[in-house]
């Protein structure tokens, strides 16, 4: 039975006041039961009773529950043996105070530890991932872009394409750990010529991004439809002389700064790959596409190394290849970049990843392929 998408709209309406300034969104009892459960799930009933017996009774607790189920609170079993947890979209959807979850020592956090199955088949190809005021800006944004180049040249294109590319490359590198300086970066793309004190892999690793760029401007509908092989083909630019294996890994990765665990069977990865691509093929919306791709390649760390920047890559192939502004996340701070991807592998959290992108976007078409520009560094 095919799944029903639904739009998160009525979800945005009162979870994207859960932070700590705009949590009147939702009863201070709701609340209260909300924050207990998602810092206990799963949780029976009496042990959340337990908790909250002083500001409500059973019955209010039991109505409670009953209302914020399932778009809140997702129940489990019958019974006496009934437990509660929150639900997926939830999960997705819920803004989070960065500075205090990064506050919190990693073992306080309830992080999620192992990936989440259910979240590619079940949660995501439920619900649309931007609400329908985020889809009017984002549509706005890449009218002005069509606008923008309407009126350039194969040449002036050409050149605003090579700038967007030298940013993409040094932001890129930089998020991974590059210690070339975007001007040393402009060198090295534009001449070839290394920088002095640097190491040799920090210069591969760019001029892998350009041969990746040039590979998906040649060659459009290349991603289309989207096939674990053509990511891999795409992968496999990106490390080449990097000493990092090819294809999908056989054994299991790390990831810094989490505890958060990626799959380590070779036949689970390719599994959820295929889901991954079955699920982007199946959007007609680009956006939507672009953002999948972008927190999923990320997520599943299908690559013994290069997964981020692949995911960077080909998120911006389908922007390019629909006739969308490609992002070259230049004016996003690394550590926020990074900050916003371990959220989603410990939270299943999209929000903060969301917010960069649309910004990222916005950035993207106000300051290239614009005759007037309206940033300014």
């Amino acid at each position: 039975m095919s799944s029903i998408k639904v739009s998160n709209e009525q979800y945005f309406v009162c979870l994207q006041q859960l932070n700590t300034i705009y949590r009147s969104m939702l009863s201070k009892k709701q609340q209260v039961i909300i924050d207990f459960v998602q810092a206990n799930q799963p949780v029976d009933r009496p042990t959340i009773y337990a908790e909250v017996n002083e500001l409500m009774g059973d019955s209010t607790l039991r109505r409670l529950l009953l209302e914020m189920t399932p778009e809140l609170i997702k129940a489990n079993g019958l019974g006496k043996a009934r437990t509660y947890s929150i639900s997926d979209s939830y999960e997705l959807f819920a803004p989070v105070d960065l500075e205090a979850y990064y506050n919190l020592l990693p073992e306080e956090r309830n992080a999620k530890k192992t990936f989440n199955l259910n979240l590619i088949p079940n949660t995501l190809s439920q619900v649309e991932l931007f609400t329908d005021t985020e889809m009017e800006h984002l549509n706005t944004l890449h009218a002005k872009y069509t606008k923008n180049i309407a009126p350039l040249s194969k040449n002036e294109y050409k050149n605003e394409l090579e700038i967007l590319a030298i940013d993409l490359s040094w932001k890129s590198g930089e998020i991974e750990g590059n210690t070339y300086t975007l001007l040393e970066t402009e060198v090295l793309l534009k001449y070839r010529e290394l920088a002095e004190g640097k190491k040799q892999e920090d210069a591969i690793m760019l001029l892998n991004h350009k041969d990746a760029l040039d590979f998906i401007i040649a060659e459009p509908d290349y991603l289309n439809p989207l096939t674990i092989r053509s990511i891999e083909d795409i992968h496999s630019i990106l490390i080449q002389k990097l000493g990092v294996e090819r294809n999908i890994r056989k054994r299991g990765v790390g990831v810094g700064g989490t505890d958060y665990k990626p799959l380590s069977v070779h036949v689970q990865i390719v599994d959820v790959m295929q889901q991954m691509c079955d699920l982007v093929n199946s959007r007609d919306n680009v956006f939507e596409k672009a953002l999948l791709l972008l927190v999923l390649l990320s997520y599943i760390q299908a690559f013994n190394d290069g997964n981020k920047r692949t995911a960077r890559i080909i998120s911006n192939a389908i922007l390019m290849e629909n006739g969308y502004c490609p992002l070259s996340y230049r004016s996003v701070k690394a550590s926020d970049y990074k900050k916003a991807m371990l959220l989603f592998y410990e939270q299943n959290n999209i929000t903060e990843f969301k917010n960069i992108f649309i910004g990222q976007y916005e950035y993207a078409v106000n300051k290239y392929f614009n005759l007037d520009p309206e940033i300014t560094e």
